[in-house]
């Protein structure tokens, strides 16, 4: 039997709530910091909080551009090098972890706007992250410079992101 939307449970109430803007707006608002606190010193630093974060955003935005016009510059000065237009496989892993790095400071960014737009503390996200901040390492490990000690760590952490990953899905999805 396939569930549509409006066939699931309490949809109606959800709509019926999102139907106009300004619960929207109420909705998304932070707990762990509200504007609203009874406190004057402390809506004061909350309000900073936020416009900390909203800069962290802008900053991170930068990043992101600068971080992608230093993968074309450095993608031009290694096909503009004889032999033209060939990477050999260490500029082809250090492009793989630059775009990477791109993504993941993608992935940052997404998580401070959550953090911004949401009252929901973006878990999997900030997991998923991690987990593509650990995969971006293994793809540039050089496995002649590193002991067994550390490749044993990445590994425990990759399977603790990735179980954690997991059941914070399988919780999401409710099985």
């Amino acid at each position: 039997m396939s569930c549509t939307a409006s066939s699931r449970p309490g949809w109606k109430a959800l709509r019926q709530r999102f139907s106009n803007k300004s619960t929207i707006v109420r909705s998304m608002r932070h707990e762990e910091i509200p504007e609203d606190h009874t406190d004057p010193l402390i809506r004061v630093l909350h309000r900073a909080i936020r416009v900390a974060v909203k800069a962290l955003a802008v900053l991170m935005v930068m990043v992101i551009f600068w971080s992608i016009a230093d993968v074309v510059y450095v993608l031009y000065e290694k096909l503009k090098t004889p032999p033209y237009f060939l990477l050999d496989v260490g500029d082809i892993l250090e492009t793989f972890a630059a775009f990477m790095a791109v993504l993941i400071a993608i992935e940052i960014f997404t998580n401070i706007r959550l953090y911004l737009g949401t009252n929901i503390i973006p878990v999997q996200l900030v997991i998923a992250t991690a987990l593509m901040a650990v995969a971006r390492k293994v793809i540039v490990l050089d496995l002649k410079e590193v002991t067994a000690e550390h490749i044993v760590g990445i590994a425990l952490v990759t399977i603790a992101l990735g179980v954690s990953y997991w059941l914070v899905q399988v919780k999401a999805s409710g099985k």
